[in-house]
């Protein structure tokens, strides 16, 4: 049984860099939008960037295996292949990462690899693949 789409809307300081960034460099299409806000499809799930420039700015950190990942932050979780294809992207478009693309939890039933970086308006996105899949949720 396939899960279903999850929805997420998230404050941007621009439009038009949204667009750029979502649309253009990760390939979101796009669906309905307005003066104040863009649909995308980010892989299946709808998310929407809403114009609030008050309310868009980077969040709180968390120490997660010596990093400092953003608490607030959403992603995908690809296959090994498409991630790398990610980060091959994102590494020849001039990404700067917060978190660069690296191999966490090495060894462990948790083993995946996972990148951190903002978009225009400092939203923090992180993309993770596992070395083994059906470990997404075990403990």
């Amino acid at each position: 049984m396939s899960a279903p789409p999850f929805h997420l809307a998230f404050p941007v300081a621009d439009l038009a860099q949204a667009r750029a960034f979502y649309g253009g460099l990760l390939g979101c299409p796009e669906g309905r939008s307005d003066a104040e806000w863009i649909d995308f499809n980010f892989y299946g799930h709808q998310i929407v960037a809403y114009l609030a420039p008050r309310e868009a700015r980077r969040s709180a950190t968390s120490s997660v295996d010596g990093d400092a990942v953003p608490v607030r932050h959403f992603g995908l979780v690809l296959p090994m292949p498409e991630w790398e294809q990610m980060r091959d992207k994102l590494v020849a478009a001039g990404v700067r990462f917060i978190i660069e693309p690296q191999l966490r939890f090495q060894g462990t039933i948790g083993e995946q690899a996972s990148m951190f970086f903002l978009d225009p308006s400092g939203n923090a996105i992180e993309f993770k693949a596992f070395k083994d899949p059906s470990k997404l949720f075990a403990n």
